[in-house]
């Protein structure tokens, strides 16, 4: 691992993939190596560079994961090994995770079958991969290009801007995803979240109004919120500090919001809401409705104060926070607590896309509003062992309610 990072390190941004392909084909014998990154619905894989010259059977173009191989091991965070059925090469692919962000992947095609030696460098080559694509997409574009499957609009850029870098975070105590799916005219949906020493705190918000009108709304109060957080802000002040920019730089609209705060300590958890949909709980495998005290949306002209309230939050619970296109009218025949029961086994990163690809194909694929969700799983205060060499699991540990290892799934 720290070979192929030194590698990297020494090489241009842009040539940093090639530079471990070749090593990587050159120290296992690889008849060619790839990296595939996936794009920001999680739903496809783009070939961003390759080493050698065998043909995989796929040219460099965007590839459905859907029932793919890709898809298996993007789904489970374990490397899988297959035989490309013509008994030459043997094709190995690993999944490119840090922290639970699923990045892509890494594939291979080796001359004979890996044996376990082979199978941990690749495995460990694929996690330093990750460090490497976080390094350097600061420095170009080849990685947003390869994340978009369609060309973005000028709202769609800013909001998509607004996200966090990493659409997943996993510590020891917890794992959050979020999963965005824009309206075919962008309705302002964000997601943020932020790992500090002792806290993790999370946010969703969805602006009144379409396209570039509600994407300058929502980059308003992301940036207010924001920079009150980054000042060590509470949660209220960060509520006030969003509501203000609304109340100075806004002539008209507003952002309806949900910010939530858990301490990593003793996992006391606190929460505002901005006029935002409530959020969803399991628990012991029942579905239930936080219906918490709600105060007016960022940008109301008319005088109001926001509340810091607590929230129930125990080991083993998976905490849902959506916003209202996730309820559109042709989305209500989808029962969202049984979705959330049915994918209580997956990985809040899967199980996200799974809630939004079911809203998006309840509306046979035009939202005329975003649909936006954050899964958070919380496993409780005071853990801290992590096995990270494979991209995401927390050594020998088990999720409290299903027993999967939380490597992935």
């Amino acid at each position: 691992m720290a070979g192929v990072l030194a590698a990297a390190e020494a090489a241009a941004p842009v040539e940093s993939l090639d530079v471990v392909a070749r090593l990587l084909k050159d120290r296992l014998g690889a008849e060619s190596v790839s990296f595939l990154i996936t794009d920001f619905s999680g739903s496809s894989v783009v070939r961003l560079g390759a080493a050698g010259s065998i043909e995989t059977g796929e040219p460099a173009r965007r590839i459905p994961l859907r029932g793919t191989l890709y898809d298996d091991v993007i789904r489970t965070q374990q490397p899988q090994v297959r035989d490309r059925g013509r008994g030459t090469y043997v094709r190995v692919v690993a999944p490119v995770t840090n922290r639970g962000d699923a990045i892509g992947l890494l594939e291979l095609f080796l001359p004979s079958a890996p044996d376990g030696e082979v199978m941990r460098e690749i495995a460990e080559s694929a996690h330093a991969l990750a460090y490497i694509v976080i390094a350097n997409r600061s420095y170009t574009d080849v990685y947003q290009w390869g994340r978009r499957t369609v060309p973005l609009s000028l709202a769609a850029e800013i909001q998509h801007r607004l996200l966090p870098t990493s659409l997943a975070c996993e510590a020891a105590q917890f794992a959050v995803a979020g999963a965005l799916e824009p309206a075919e005219h962008v309705g302002g949906d964000t997601f943020d979240y932020v790992l500090d020493r002792d806290t993790v705190q999370l946010s969703v918000t969805d602006a009144m109004g379409h396209d570039v009108r509600a994407a300058l709304l929502a980059t308003l109060v992301v940036g207010a919120l924001r920079r009150a957080r980054r000042a060590g802000a509470a949660l209220v002040e960060q509520a006030r500090q969003a509501d203000q920019a609304m109340q100075d730089h806004a002539r008209e609209g507003y952002v309806t919001g949900q910010l939530l705060r858990i301490s990593l300590l003793d996992g006391a958890a606190e929460f505002v809401n901005a006029g935002h949909p409530w959020p969803l709980r399991i628990r012991d495998g029942s579905v239930s409705q936080i219906s918490p005290k709600v105060d007016l949306p960022f940008g109301v002209r008319l005088r109001h104060t926001y509340r810091v309230q607590s929230l129930d939050l125990r080991p083993g619970d998976r905490l849902v926070m959506l916003t209202d296109g996730m309820l559109e009218r042709n989305a209500q025949g989808l029962d969202l607590s049984d979705l959330i029961i049915e994918t209580r086994a997956l990985h809040p990163r899967e199980a996200a896309r799974a809630l939004i690809a079911a809203v998006v194909d309840a509306n046979e694929g035009h939202l005329r509003d975003d649909a936006t969700v954050m899964c958070l799983d919380w496993h409780g205060a005071g853990r801290s062992r992590r096995d990270a060499a494979a991209g995401a699991d927390v050594a020998g540990a088990s999720h409290p309610a299903t027993g999967l290892t939380r490597s992935g799934r």
